[in-house]
C-alpha cells in the first residue's frame, strides 16, 4: 500500500492526496512537509492513517498532516481532523490514550551563567522532587471527593490548594480547565489510577527539562513572552497519566460495539467514532474533558515543586513564571470558517498544537499584539522552540500546528544494541546532563529517535503556520 499511494507536490512545503472515493475518502489529506521530511515519513503507515481519518462522517475541511507526523493508534500522531459539531462523529482516536498530553514553559530569574555549574544539583534536586516513571506516585495525597473537583476545576483546583501562584491558570490554553467536565462519566478503574498520580511526570517521551534561551528571532513576540537570550527556562511535558489512559481505553470499547447501531464503517477498527450528539459521544467528552482538566492540575503542581527545587538550590530569591501551557491531544470544539461560512465543529488535535493568531479572543491579554505561544520541544539532546500562531493556521489548519519533532525510530529500534551509560556520556559531554528512573527512558528517547526539529519548524514557518520567536537548548533533563 505505501508504494501504491499518489502525492501531488502543491509547493516546497506542502503536498496532496486526492481524495479517493473507492477507499471510502470524503476529503482529500493535505501535508506539510519538506522533501526529507516526506521520505522519513513514507517508511510507516501514517499517511494510509490519514488516509482513513478522510473517511470519517462529517469531517470538514481536508485531513491534515503535520512535519511530525508518525504512526499512531487510529490517528496518525501529528494529524489534525475537524468534524461537524452537529451531524459529525467523535474519535477517542483522534485524541489518543494521554489526554491532554502537553507543555508548559516557564521562564526563571537564572541566567545559563547562574546554572550551567550547578546543573548537577538542580537535576537531582528535581528528580527528587518531581515524581517519574510508569507508576510515579505522587506527593498530593487526595480522596475521590477531591479528585472530582480536580476534574471540574482543572489547573484553578491546583492554585487554590497552594499548588500555584493566582497568574498561573491564566497563562494557561483555557485558563487550564475545560468547561463540560463530567466526572461520573469518568470510571471507577480510570479514578483508581489517577488518584495517586498528582504532580507526576510518568514515563515514555514525557520530561522535565531545564533549558536555556539559546536565539531569539522574533524580538517583539520574545518580549512579550518575557524570553531573552541566556534566560533559564523549564519544559514541563506530561499529561492525565493513567486516568486520561483509562478513559480512552474505555470509551474505544464502547464505541466500537456502538458503532453498529449507527451505521459506521471504517476501514479501521481502531478509527471506532460515535455521533458527537449521541448518548456516547457526549460522555465521551465529558469525560474526556475531566481528563484534561486532570492533565492541566498535574501540570501545575508540577510547576510548584519545580519552583520549590529552584528555590532549594539558588535561594528565595528565584522567580519562575509561566509563560504558557499548551495540549496538544485534545478534541475541543471551536468555531471556523469552513468553505466561506462561520461553522462550529469538533476539532481532533493528536499531537498536534493550537496556534491562535494575534488578536484571537483565546489569548491572553499580555499576547494579544502577538499571538498565542506555540511550544514545540524537540529530544532531550538537541533543541525545543518557541512559535508564535499566525493566521495561516486559522486559513489552513483549524488553527494548528506540530507538537514535536516526530519520531523516526520505534522504542524497541531506538534501544537495540544501544548502552545507556554510553547515552548518558554522550549527553554529557555535549553538555547535557540526565536522569532517568529506568535505563529505558534514556534509550527509548534518544536524540536520533526523532526527525530534526529544526526542519520541522522550517516547514511550519515557511508555510505560514506559526513564525519563528526563540530556539531553547537543554542543560539538563529528567524523564521516567
Amino acid at each position: 500500500m505505501k508504494g501504491q499511494i499518489q502525492l501531488e507536490k502543491i509547493d516546497r512545503v506542502r503536498y496532496r492526496i486526492p481524495r479517493d472515493e473507492s477507499r471510502g475518502m470524503r476529503t482529500d489529506v493535505l501535508i506539510f512537509a519538506s522533501e526529507s521530511i516526506l521520505e522519513a515519513i513514507r517508511h510507516d503507515l501514517s499517511l494510509e492513517q490519514a488516509m482513513n481519518v478522510a473517511t470519517l462522517p462529517g469531517i470538514v475541511g481536508p485531513s491534515l498532516a503535520m512535519p511530525d507526523i508518525h504512526q499512531g493508534y487510529g490517528f496518525p500522531i501529528g494529524g489534525v481532523a475537524a468534524t461537524d459539531y452537529e451531524t459529525g462523529v467523535v474519535s477517542p482516536g483522534g485524541v489518543g490514550f494521554d489526554i491532554n498530553c502537553g507543555v508548559r514553559l516557564v521562564r526563571t530569574t537564572l541566567s545559563e551563567e547562574d546554572v550551567r555549574a550547578r546543573i548537577q544539583e538542580l537535576v537531582n534536586q528535581l528528580f527528587r522532587d518531581v515524581p517519574c516513571g510508569t507508576g510515579g506516585e505522587g506527593r498530593i495525597r487526595i480522596q475521590e471527593r477531591q479528585l472530582n473537583e480536580v476534574l471540574v476545576k482543572g489547573a484553578r483546583w491546583s492554585v487554590e490548594n497552594g499548588y500555584g501562584e493566582e497568574s498561573d491558570a491564566e497563562f494557561c490554553e483555557e485558563g487550564g480547565r475545560l468547561e463540560g467536565a463530567e466526572p461520573g462519566h469518568v470510571s471507577e478503574r480510570a479514578k483508581e489510577r489517577g488518584l495517586p498520580q498528582l504532580g507526576t511526570v510518568g514515563s515514555g517521551n514525557h520530561f522535565l527539562e531545564v533549558q536555556y534561551v539559546e536565539k531569539v528571532f522574533d524580538a517583539e513576540a520574545a518580549r512579550a513572552y518575557g524570553l531573552e537570550p541566556g534566560m533559564v527556562t523549564i519544559s514541563i511535558h506530561c499529561g492525565s497519566r493513567g486516568l486520561g489512559h483509562q478513559v480512552c481505553t474505555d470509551y474505544l470499547a464502547k464505541m466500537g460495539s456502538a458503532m453498529k447501531r449507527y451505521n459506521i464503517t471504517l476501514p479501521d477498527r481502531q478509527l471506532a467514532c460515535v455521533p458527537i450528539q449521541s448518548e456516547e459521544g457526549e460522555a465521551y467528552l465529558g469525560a474526556m474533558r475531566a481528563a484534561a482538566n486532570f492533565a492541566w492540575a498535574n501540570r501545575q503542581a508540577i510547576l510548584h515543586f519545580v519552583r520549590g527545587a529552584l528555590r532549594k538550590v539558588f535561594g528565595n530569591g528565584v522567580q519562575a513564571a509561566l509563560v504558557y501551557d499548551v495540549c496538544h491531544n485534545i478534541a475541543k470544539r471551536e468555531r471556523h470558517v469552513v468553505d466561506g461560512k462561520k461553522r462550529d465543529v469538533l476539532v481532533h488535535r493528536k499531537g498536534a498544537t493550537r496556534a491562535f493568531p494575534p488578536g484571537h479572543r483565546q489569548i491572553p491579554a499580555a499576547y494579544k499584539q502577538v499571538g498565542q505561544p506555540v511550544l514545540v520541544p524537540g529530544s532531550m539532546g538537541t533543541a525545543s522552540w518557541v512559535l508564535a500562531g499566525s493566521e495561516g493556521a486559522m486559513q489552513e489548519t483549524f488553527g494548528s500546528v506540530c507538537h514535536g519533532a516526530g519520531r523516526l525510530l520505534s522504542r524497541t529500534a531506538a534501544r537495540k544494541g544501544r548502552d545507556a551509560r554510553a547515552v548518558l556520556q554522550k549527553l554529557e559531554q555535549a553538555g547535557i546532563y540526565a536522569r532517568s528512573e529506568t535505563r529505558d527512558g534514556i534509550l527509548e528517547e534518544i536524540p536520533e529517535a526523532y526527525k530534526d526539529v529544526d526542519e520541522v519548524i522550517e516547514v511550519v514557518h515557511e508555510a505560514g503556520l506559526a513564525r519563528k520567536v526563540a530556539r531553547l537548548r537543554p542543560m539538563g533533563v529528567i524523564k521516567g
